[in-house]
């Protein structure tokens, strides 16, 4: 396993960061037991996880995989101080989350409180904000005009962004929390936020996490360069893209038990013509190069330069097996001639 800088944290974290968002719904606690102990033994050491989740969310399940995270904790209490974990809080979405509640200070309290109770912890290493509170382009919304830049109150926004900091300065300074992150943010979110932390004397974000994959490369170069220079790690989420980019669900296919036969809170967004055309091509590219689709996807994130660590998750030992052996290999100079092709053909396929 290799590791890396998490931004000004001074904290080094596996390449793999291992995601939970299945534990609770798709993974049983038994499920997330073995999952965690397999990645300790291939040398993970960051796992990644929020409030809302398992995912789907729903109120029935809410927190759950927290739950399921301390649980393992209560049981394995030697193992904490090895452990990186990074959860977050979500924002506005849902009437039995606070009341549909904006992230603030006073909601980072009582979330961080939660938070801690169901991981059965004295501290979060990480603490991200799940989304902004202002609309943002994410989650299918970054096409032109579909998020209103000019519509934006940016002077109330910024008014919430300052009293996060001063919450989380609150949280940092009582050692509840160790650093904090970023979550589907922007650019201008990146740099209002330190912008403001430099004014309120609150240390900066370490680290940020967006998604990116081979079918939604946005971030790319421009907010990925932006953390490498203000040393903010980048962590991709859904590097293999909901889990298309595995090949799994083409032509329509519904494997039993996959993630696309629950119901989606949001749609399938991302399951357009095009996306199933690159997936295709992909999937011949890494026939032809000796490797699964799985693999070259998850191969391919990790040598973007700026990546720190890429949150992967799995619903079966075989996946996750499969998904970490991806982070032993070098993509050759002709297999990454292979995908850039198909890469310039299918640059935003969804």
């Amino acid at each position: 396993m290799k590791y890396s800088p998490l931004g000004s944290s001074g904290l080094s974290v596996s390449r793999v960061c291992l995601g939970s968002m299945t534990w609770g719904i798709q993974n049983t606690q038994a499920d997330a037991d073995e999952q965690i102990e397999y990645a300790i033994e291939r040398g993970v050491n960051f796992i990644d996880t929020a409030e809302m989740y398992p995912v789907p969310p729903s109120e029935q399940t809410h927190g759950d995989t927290e739950r399921c995270i301390g649980n393992w904790l209560a049981r394995n209490p030697e193992q904490r101080a090895k452990l990186i974990i990074a959860t977050k809080i979500s924002g506005p979405g849902f009437e039995y989350v606070r009341d549909n509640s904006m992230i603030s200070g006073a909601t980072i309290e009582q979330a961080l409180d939660d938070s801690l109770e169901r991981l059965q912890t004295d501290y979060i290493d990480v603490y991200q904000l799940h989304w902004p509170n202002r609309t943002s382009p994410h989650f299918g919304k970054h096409w032109p005009n579909q998020v209103m830049a000019t519509q934006q109150n940016v002077k109330a926004e910024k008014k919430r962004m300052r009293d996060i900091v001063l919450g989380l300065g609150k949280a940092l300074d009582s050692g509840k929390i160790r650093h904090w992150g970023l979550s589907d943010d922007t650019t201008w979110g990146i740099h209002t936020y330190l912008t403001l932390c430099e004014e309120l004397g609150v240390a900066k974000p370490v680290s940020i996490q967006n998604e990116f994959n081979l079918l939604h490369i946005k971030d790319w170069p421009y907010l990925i360069e932006s953390c490498v220079f203000e040393n903010i790690a980048y962590l991709p989420w859904s590097p293999l893209s909901s889990g298309m980019l595995s090949g799994k669900y083409i032509g329509g296919a519904r494997p039993e038990g996959s993630r696309w036969t629950l119901t989606q809170r949001q749609g399938l967004f991302r399951n357009t013509e095009h996306s199933e055309q690159a997936i295709i091509a992909y999937c011949e590219v890494a026939k032809k190069h000796g490797m699964t689709p799985s693999q070259m996807a998850l191969a391919w994130c990790d040598q973007v330069d700026g990546v720190t660590s890429t949150i992967i998750g799995a619903t079966k030992m075989s996946q996750l097996k499969e998904n970490i052996d991806a982070f032993d290999l070098t993509l050759s100079d002709a297999c990454l001639a292979d995908i850039e092709a198909v890469l310039q053909r299918y640059t935003a396929p969804f």
